[in-house]
């Protein structure tokens, strides 16, 4: 096999190496990293990858299989096994590497009796990219991240399994704008709180188009955001311990939103 990259420096491995560490990078170049090969596929099939980064031996064992995709618009590059292990993110590589284009933000479409989630101030990538997998688990109709983690780290993206390219997901940090974005197309809110007084998610009764609020992992929803929303609803819990954690909460409330 020729052409085979040894060197860190080369300009496409040093690019995908400064989108896995920076946000800022990330949004400087449109750019994102993927490591795997199943989100790899699911990027391909999604036609939103640039670059596609392959260690020799997965080239040897995998490069019939994604050549079955279109890579008219993609550039191909073999590396060095030694290569793929420096600019890897995990214990244990695959050795397939892509860099893929941010997709322009598309406007959220609120279906009838539509179900959405918004994620308001999360910070750990996993509960976010975990969030996203379930709602596409229980055919959630879209996520709404504000002031939440850079949804294209590396981090955000591994956990959600995929989910990433199947699920419709916008971003809108101003609390105005998008408290006038669900007023405006008749979703109603509900808060998602820790207080006995809130009604029970299990006692409510969900119908026309709806979110549920998630907030921070440590601090929770905001007073005036959570008073902002059409009603607050809190989990009921009978154990010893009166908090979940918030990937875990959003997937009962999706649960329940969703019955």
């Amino acid at each position: 096999m020729e052409n085979i990259i040894t060197s860190k420096d080369n300009p496409t491995v040093k690019l995908y190496q400064k989108l896995s560490s920076s946000k800022k990078e990330r949004l400087q170049y449109g750019l994102f990293v993927l490591e795997g090969i199943r989100i790899v596929e699911d990027a391909l099939r999604d036609g939103s990858v640039s670059h596609l980064l392959l260690t020799k031996t997965q080239a040897e064992k995998y490069s019939e299989k994604l050549l079955q995709a279109d890579l008219s618009d993609t550039k191909m590059l073999v590396i060095s096994n030694e290569l793929g292990n420096k600019i890897s993110s995990t214990d244990s590589t695959q050795g397939v590497f892509a860099i893929c284009r941010i997709p322009q933000q598309k406007k959220l479409i609120f279906r009838e009796n539509g179900r959405y989630v918004v994620l308001y101030g999360l910070q750990d990538p996993g509960n976010v990219g975990m969030v996203i997998r379930t709602a596409d688990a229980l055919g959630i109709d879209g996520i709404i991240l504000s002031g939440s983690c850079d949804l294209y780290s590396p981090k955000v993206i591994r956990s959600t399994m995929g989910s990433v390219f199947r699920m419709d997901i916008t971003i809108e940090n101003d609390t105005d704008t998008l408290f006038s974005m669900l007023e405006e197309n008749g979703v109603e809110t509900s808060a998602a709180v820790i207080d006995k007084d809130a009604v029970k998610v299990t006692d409510n009764v969900f119908s026309g188009r709806q979110a549920v609020f998630i907030g921070n992992e440590g601090n929770g929803l905001p007073s005036d955001v959570a008073h902002r929303c059409t009603r607050r609803i809190t989990i009921p819990m009978s154990g010893n311990i009166n908090s979940l954690n918030a990937a875990m909460a959003a997937g009962i409330l999706m649960w329940e939103l969703k019955k």
